[in-house]
């Protein structure tokens, strides 16, 4: 059970980094090139939610017994 709530809120967090990541893109047509605009999301908390995510659903696949 615990490996399902892992996964969930892995899956949780990836879909609240991946969706502030896309709302930032609204940045670009604002002016930033693609090299101000990695580096604004890579100074944002928020946006490592993604691979945190990303990392929790992986860990939680991988050792998930199989029954």
């Amino acid at each position: 059970m615990g490996y399902v709530f892992l996964f969930l809120i892995g899956f949780g967090f990836s879909i609240m980094g991946g969706v502030t990541i896309i709302a930032y893109m609204n940045f670009l047509p604002a002016g930033l090139s693609w090299g101000e605009y990695i580096s604004f999301i890579t100074s944002r908390v928020e946006c490592y939610f993604l691979p945190i995510g990303l990392l929790f659903m992986h860990i939680a696949l991988k050792r998930y017994p199989n029954h």
